[in-house]
């Protein structure tokens, strides 16, 4: 065997080491995220999730180092689970009234079919850490800093398109964002005329 082969297949099996350990990553991640949105992000552990997923804290430690780096993964997991399914799609729209409807719509069906088993993890993440200056509500302010500046952006395109009057762009992108999480807070409490009023509220800012 020559010894470019023996490199090559080295790389190899480093690589295959490197796939399987981000696959395991990511399964942790968003298991951390599950649990956090039920029990809230001090809820996970290296210890509850080792239990949970039947693996050594030893292996969780090694790919995450501490509970901080857990939690910032479960928050990583989260912001990737809500992009894909509420605003990669709507990226397929034209910008403006048509992506901000389509945006709003997919927005509104994670209160009837949440991505986790607790309701919305922003919603529940966010109240739990407003107190706590760190890392983790840094990061949990920045997801949602972030895509209410997204929000904004679409809002102002469908007002130069002629609709949803002059108001501040702003203030609608932050009273959407307020309204959907009272009705997510509805669904979980379930309060059906609540949910009810949310979306008859967000009908009325997107009319």
């Amino acid at each position: 065997m020559s010894e470019s082969t023996t490199a090559a297949e080295r790389q190899q099996g480093t690589d295959q080491r490197l796939a399987k350990g981000a696959r395991s990553r990511a399964s942790i991640a968003r298991h951390a995220a599950e649990v956090a949105s039920v029990e809230g992000l001090t809820g996970v552990s290296i210890g509850r999730l080792a239990t949970d997923l039947g693996l050594s804290k030893s292996g969780i430690a090694t790919l995450f180092g501490n509970k901080e780096s857990l939690q910032l993964a479960a928050v990583k997991a989260a912001r990737d689970v809500f992009l894909d399914r509420v605003v990669t799609p709507s990226l397929d729209e034209t910008s403006g009234i048509t992506r901000l409807r389509a945006l709003v719509e997919r927005w509104f069906a994670q209160v009837a079919e949440p991505a986790f088993p607790g309701g919305c993890f922003r919603v529940a993440t966010l109240a739990e850490f407003d107190s706590r200056p760190g890392p983790v509500r840094d990061a949990i302010s920045a997801d949602r800093r972030d895509f209410l500046t997204f929000l904004s952006n679409e809002i102002r395109v469908a007002q130069e398109q002629g609709h949803l009057g002059e108001r501040n762009a702003d203030a609608v992108a932050f009273e959407l964002d307020a309204v959907i999480a009272a009705a997510h807070n509805a669904q979980q409490m379930g309060d059906e005329w609540g949910v009810a009023t949310a979306r008859a509220i967000v009908d009325d800012l997107l009319s």
